[in-house]
């Protein structure tokens, strides 16, 4: 098989490449689909081929599929992601391509939030593509709290409006691992899974972890959607983008995070990273 991970210079994208080289794929048959290549001369060197492919350029699709296998189709980040991973999903169909693998959000049709809009809507679009997908519905990474954290460090306290809620995150390689297992199997063919870590933490614990990550005690301070998006806005962001972030928090108190089944350690065969472990894991990193 070859196989194509898209945004492969990213974040998530590199630790897939890593990941399926651990699982023994020859780095031959593996394509680093990314939009500037030089990136990745790293990748290059290790023998995995580089492709370009910018979801902002629809005509680097069809070279970098030519040939390929499964494809992974990361996320993007771009406003007009849909349209995007629409055109991608159809070249990857014209291309024969046996099997798309799809990071989504979570519980995407059970709660309805500004977030999981876009990847619904691209569910959709692989669905009445006819291929044959898999979809990783991902709860949060833990390094999306990397940033409150370290901020944590200097002011003591985590400021969120995520009431009492609870999220199954899971770090970044966990996601990964499992990305690897669903393009080099078929074990997850056909099935959409909601993937998270084995524990569902509040942000009191958060606070918890963090207070033992820095060596300091830090506290949450629960804060209403409303106060959360002025205070946003008075830190620089415009309306807007205050509200989709603020928008993310209100979804969180409502249950979209909550979720875990122990679906992601089934699928990487070992426990997923402990909250404390992936805090200090990504501060390290940083």
């Amino acid at each position: 098989m070859t196989l194509l991970v898209t945004a492969a210079s990213g974040h998530l994208g590199r630790l897939v490449v890593d990941a399926l080289l651990e699982r023994g794929v020859p780095a031959s048959d593996i394509v680093a689909g990314v939009r500037t290549p030089a990136k990745v001369d790293d990748l290059a060197a290790r023998g995995v081929h580089v492709a370009e492919l910018d979801y902002a350029r629809p005509e680097t699709f069809a070279p970098a599929l030519e040939g390929v296998t499964r494809v992974l189709l990361i996320s993007g980040t771009d406003a007009d992601r849909v349209a995007q991973h629409r055109a991608v999903v159809e070249v990857a169909r014209a291309a024969g391509v046996e099997r798309l693998v799809y990071t989504s959000a979570p519980r995407v049709d059970e709660v309805d939030y500004a977030l999981g809009a876009d990847h619904k809507a691209t569910e959709q679009a692989i669905a009445d593509s006819g291929l044959s997908a898999t979809i990783l519905r991902h709860n949060w990474y833990t390094e999306n709290y990397l940033d409150a954290v370290a901020r944590a460090a200097d002011t003591g306290e985590i400021v969120a409006a995520t009431g009492d809620a609870r999220v199954a995150s899971a770090s970044r390689r966990d996601y990964a691992e499992a990305a690897a297992v669903a393009l080099t199997t078929d074990d997850l063919a056909g099935r959409t899974v909601e993937v998270g870590g084995d524990v569902a933490w509040t942000y009191d614990e958060l606070a918890e972890a963090a207070s033992e990550v820095l060596g300091r005690p830090v506290t949450y301070t629960r804060v209403s959607v409303e106060q959360l998006t002025e205070g946003l806005k008075a830190a620089g962001l415009d309306a807007g983008t205050a509200a989709f972030v603020a928008g993310i928090d209100d979804a969180i108190a409502r249950g979209a995070l909550g979720t875990t089944d122990g679906s992601l350690s089934r699928i990487i065969g070992r426990p997923t990273t402990p909250l404390v472990e992936g805090l200090r894991q990504g501060l390290a990193t940083r």
